[in-house]
């Protein structure tokens, strides 16, 4: 019998989880934890999404109609469904021609939904029963949001798109509004979960901004959760040039407040010599872990295994899993 199919407080199943971000990040990290038939699972999977994206299909709804970028919720509700291959696939499928050029199928029926319902979240909340998910999605903010990043040169840029193209040394970022209510569901969700993740992802215009919303980030500090910023295993472009693992937690430290986690979950595979050169000269190299910075700032290093194999640098969804599921059960061992 495996160590983690009992959950102390339900003596069935492992405790609950919220993971917080955006992007590319957020969704390859929810596909890994789903519950998968046989295999220990969460009693909660909860998700809270960022919704500052201007880019793309999403940028174009927000500037046409209004609406909150569906973009990154998306992604996540589709890394989370149970329904046919061919709804999802329906969901993702982007269109290559035309007024239609560029938009998702996905995109289009979320901004469609929230027309009938009359609610960006409601919207949100049918599509949950529409696509089977397997867990609970929130927007970080029920309006729309936007960033501004100042650079180390003085420069103000707006615009999640437009921030990483400057390909400066971000200072600091902020959004506007600056006090954005969040759904009452992702507070209560975060009052009630054992175990808060944080990343991978984009640290400045995916995960940061997350933080920024006021009451998010009080019911963080508020939590009595294990809270675990998952590392990227590269540095990024135009967000991260440079930055050493401790850059990353002074990061969000600096945008929220000292010890919002507690915990950080890093990568101790290497690549292979010519694909860490090749992520060299292309300015992502592998994210220098600098244990003693991170003890410094009263953090708990977690080091794992965490390399896919393969040409690109990344997680592993078996080996996040498990780390997820080992990081979980010492946080409900605490309850």
């Amino acid at each position: 019998m495996s160590p983690f199919d009992f959950h102390p407080r339900s003596g069935l199943s492992l405790g609950r989880v919220v993971a917080i971000g955006g992007g590319t990040g957020l969704p390859a990290l929810l596909q890994s934890l789903r519950p998968i038939k046989g295999e220990p699972s969460f009693e909660e999977l909860k998700a809270i999404v960022t919704v500052a994206d201007t880019g793309g299909s999403s940028g174009r709804l927000r500037r046409d109609l209004g609406t909150l970028a569906p973009g990154d919720i998306r992604n996540c509700l589709v890394a989370l469904s149970g329904a046919p291959e061919i709804l999802t696939k329906l969901f993702q499928y982007r269109f290559s021609q035309g007024e239609l050029d560029g938009h998702s199928f996905g995109n289009l029926f979320i901004v469609a939904l929230a027309g009938v319902t009359g609610d960006f979240s409601t919207a949100i909340e049918k599509l949950h029963d529409i696509l089977a998910i397997k867990g609970q999605i929130y927007p970080s903010a029920k309006e729309n949001v936007e960033l501004v990043a100042q650079f180390d040169d003085g420069e103000m840029v707006m615009g999640e798109e437009a921030i990483p193209r400057k390909m400066g040394r971000i200072a600091s970022i902020s959004i506007y509004p600056p006090n954005p209510d969040p759904p009452e569901g992702a507070i209560e969700a975060l009052k009630c979960a054992d175990l808060i993740l944080l990343g991978p992802g984009s640290l400045f215009t995916s995960i940061i901004p997350n933080l920024l919303v006021p009451k998010i980030r009080e019911a963080i500090l508020e939590s009595s959760a294990r809270k675990v910023f998952v590392l990227n295993l590269a540095t990024q472009p135009g967000e991260t040039d440079g930055f050493r693992a401790s850059d990353h937690i002074k990061a969000v430290f600096g945008h929220s407040a000292d010890g919002i986690v507690d915990t950080i979950l890093v990568n101790t595979e290497r690549l292979s010599g010519d694909l860490e050169k090749n992520y060299q000269e292309a300015g992502s190299p592998l994210v220098e872990i600098d244990e003693d910075a991170l003890v410094s700032l009263n953090l708990s290093i977690v080091k794992k295994d965490l390399l896919a194999a393969g040409e690109f640098a990344r997680h592993d969804p078996k080996k996040l899993r498990q780390a997820i599921l080992e990081l979980m059960k010492t946080a409900v061992e605490k309850i």
